[in-house]
């Protein structure tokens, strides 16, 4: 950067006087954006963020073999980027390790080739960029030495005022070498610059240019000034700013480099100059600033995400389905994670050891519930194979009364203990089921008494068949739907029918119910509902059992259908309206939710009926 001081000398040359106009506009045009791109963290564009690692070690092999002409940041991203997904799989496999039982202190990271062929080629190109570094460090000091000579015979120039004319030309070759060296060590930078303006000020003083050589001057410096102003007015319209704000950088050492123009020029070619360059450091300041404004909008997710990990209540995962929704939902927010960008770089690291930290402990304490649900299902296994014995002792007694009472107590026995391992489970419940199935086809085929009362009921329905028939749309519409009401309640009280009628008659009943539900609106649910108080007696037809049997159904639907509800309504906080799509999908799933609640009510009522039926039964 140019830094020229007053020397008190009279009449100074016009070149003079812009270098210091130089150095004023410079500070604006490389000062502040400038120090930030140094600071800033280079982040991956979206193809990087996107490359496996096998795309990675490729690119990173191509950056080994011209290791000069590529820039380091995008060696960092590629280094950045390949770690989050190694380290993401590290996460997975250690994720699988605990659910299998394994203890968190026990992991070993999976041995990875990728990893070491990534070390291997980052080593040669870090010790190609320090050989690189060396012969800049190197040239560097061959540069200072260069302009040290340069500056002695400007020096020799201006001791020898002889004739300062002839020596122009030879003062000119002096500047254009000055220019073509560039890179000097860092620390000489201004010592150097401020000796070489001093003789160069000490040679305009001594030289006497005819106008015709200044004009012809201040003619080549404005055509070059000229077009350096147009190349920074299309910077404006580069899409790449930060790659538009390094470029302006080179034009201002470009204009700096050049003469003067002439007086009248000066301030608007400068001011040219200035307004281009204004415009894209305006633009490089503004990216940076989104990015930091995104940043910490992701920063605000990220939060929110181990928040809601955070503040999981263990105490309600009290089973296997409880713990199984959840980890779904942890492994939602996982994904989530992954789609959002990079937090603040002094908050990166610290937002993702905690968020790896929550996950982790959710880990823990699951493979903790796990290993003491393994304990617990072993003694209810041991308990549900004990009645069993006891179903099985009892299955060929003829005291149908006391036996069907003690098979009954089995049975709500059953119900009050726990689950067992799923390999199990299925072979344990088809042998009690089993001896208690026996025990009631035998008091049922002693039962035979029953005939007589099936007839009677079968005429009793055919009744109120006759009765749903008759009501037709000359009928008024609140005195009909009170009638089928009183039909259907009829129809319920009503017992068994013989068997081979049993299908035809319910056939013939719900086909008027349906009509008759159609034709007065009455509601779908309670169409269901009313379907199922008739079927009971159909369900409990053949053993008392078949009640329980159906209410377990009806139990393991009921949690499905809950678990479901859950899953859609933390769904619903994933999604947004901002969009149209994103409205629709919101609708659709409140749609889904709505259904569900009505379908959960619909099932509790029915277990409310099962119930009722099984304690009229006792």
């Amino acid at each position: 950067m140019m830094d020229t001081h007053d020397t008190n000398l009279p009449e100074k040359p016009a070149e003079l006087e812009e270098d210091k106009k130089m150095e004023e506009v410079s500070e604006n045009i490389s000062g502040e954006p400038q120090a930030e791109n140094v600071t800033q963290e280079e982040k991956p564009t979206d193809a990087t963020q996107t490359m496996t690692k096998e795309e990675i070690l490729a690119r990173l092999k191509e950056i080994s073999a011209d290791v000069a002409t590529v820039d380091k940041q995008e060696t960092d991203v590629l280094k950045q980027v390949f770690y989050k997904l190694h380290n993401a799989e590290q996460e997975v496999a250690k994720k699988a390790f605990i659910e299998k039982g394994g203890a968190e202190e026990d992991f070993s990271p999976i041995a990875d080739a990728l990893e070491e062929e990534f070390k291997s080629i980052m080593s040669i190109i870090k010790e190609k960029r320090n050989e690189l570094n060396i012969e800049v460090e190197k040239q560097k000091e061959l540069n200072l030495q260069i302009k040290l000579s340069i500056i002695e015979e400007l020096k020799e120039l201006v001791e020898s005022p002889e004739d300062a004319n002839k020596s122009y030309t030879e003062f000119k070759k002096l500047q254009q070498q000055w220019n073509e060296v560039k890179l000097i060590p860092q620390g000489k930078i201004n010592e150097l610059w401020k000796n070489y303006q001093l003789y160069v000020e000490k040679f305009y003083d001594l030289l006497k240019l005819n106008n015709e050589f200044r004009e012809y001057d201040f003619r080549k410096n404005l055509e070059i000034k000229t077009h350096l102003c147009e190349a920074a007015e299309r910077l404006a319209d580069e899409q790449d700013v930060v790659s538009a704000f390094h470029q302006l950088q080179k034009l201002h050492q470009e204009f700096r480099d050049t003469g003067p123009v002439s007086k009248d020029l000066r301030d608007e070619v400068w001011n040219r100059f200035k307004a281009a360059s204004t415009i894209v450091n305006r633009r490089h300041q503004e990216h940076f600033e989104e990015l930091k404004e995104l940043e910490i909008h992701n920063l605000d997710q990220k939060t929110v995400i181990c928040e809601i990990i955070e503040g999981i209540d263990y105490s309600e995962l009290a089973n296997f389905a409880a713990w199984d929704n959840k980890t779904q939902e942890i492994i939602a927010l996982q994904n989530k994670w992954k789609t959002i960008g990079f937090a603040p770089q002094k908050m990166n690291v610290k937002i993702f050891e905690r968020f790896r930290k929550a996950c982790d402990e959710f880990f823990q304490k699951k493979g903790e519930f796990f290993k003491t649900l393994k304990d617990e299902m072993a003694q209810n296994l041991e308990k549900k194979r004990e009645l069993c014995e006891k179903a099985e002792a009892l299955k060929d007694s003829t005291d149908w009364k006391t036996t069907t009472d003690e098979l009954i107590k089995l049975q709500k026995e059953w119900k009050t203990i726990g689950p067992v391992a799923k390999k199990y489970s299925d072979a344990v419940w088809k042998r009690f089921i089993g001896a208690c199935d026996y025990f009631f086809d035998q008091k049922n085929s002693a039962t035979s008494s029953q005939r007589t009362t099936e007839l009677t009921n079968l005429s009793l329905k055919k009744e109120v068949i006759e009765k749903l028939t008759a009501i037709d749309e000359s009928t008024d519409a609140e005195e009909a739907i009170r009638v089928v009401r009183e039909l259907m309640k009829e129809w319920n009280n009503i017992g068994h029918v013989p068997f081979k009628e049993k299908d035809r008659l319910y056939k013939l009943y719900h086909t008027q119910v349906d009509r008759l539900f159609d034709h007065y609106n009455i509601s779908t649910s309670n169409k269901r509902l009313s379907n199922f108080k008739s079927s009971i007696s159909n369900i409990q037809e053949n053993s008392p059992q078949a009640l329980y049997r159906e209410r377990e159904r009806l139990m393991h639907t009921f949690e499905n259908m809950k678990n479901e509800l859950q899953i859609y309504e933390n769904n619903l906080g994933f999604l947004t309206t901002s969009s149209k799509k994103g409205s629709t999908l919101l609708t659709e799933v409140n749609r889904k939710v709505e259904k569900l609640k009505a379908d959960l009510e619909l099932v509790q009522q029915k277990i409310k009926v099962i119930d009722e039926n099984i304690q009229e039964a006792q």
